[in-house]
């Protein structure tokens, strides 16, 4: 576990958009499809669904620092995970969070 914040903490970006039902499929195989392109400087990145709102769809990615994420959207004209949601007619919105512990299980 750890819990140290600074420059060089990690952060979490979410994009979050309402997707129209008939595009879920697109949107999902845009999403992996990306997967193969993730850029060095981030971790993870995650699809996931609303289990309240089905039409409510995030895309989380953890980066390796908030300089990492400045470095990577100053090198695209548009980031990658806001293209794969406007290609199915959605807009998402756009909100970063700093990473203060994080906590693996022990193997």
């Amino acid at each position: 576990m750890s819990n140290e914040s600074g420059p060089e903490s990690m952060v979490m970006t979410v994009l979050e958009a309402h997707v129209a039902a008939d595009q879920w499929a697109a949107l999902t195989q845009a999403y992996t499809q990306g997967f193969n392109r993730l850029p060095s400087q981030m971790v993870q990145t995650f699809l996931v669904q609303s289990t309240a709102d089905p039409t409510l769809w995030r895309g989380i990615s953890i980066w390796r620092s908030r300089n990492a994420l400045e470095e990577y959207r100053q090198s695209v004209p548009t980031p990658g995970g806001v293209l794969m949601f406007r290609s199915v007619g959605a807009e998402p919105t756009l909100t970063i969070l700093e990473v203060v512990a994080e906590a693996h299980p022990a193997i």
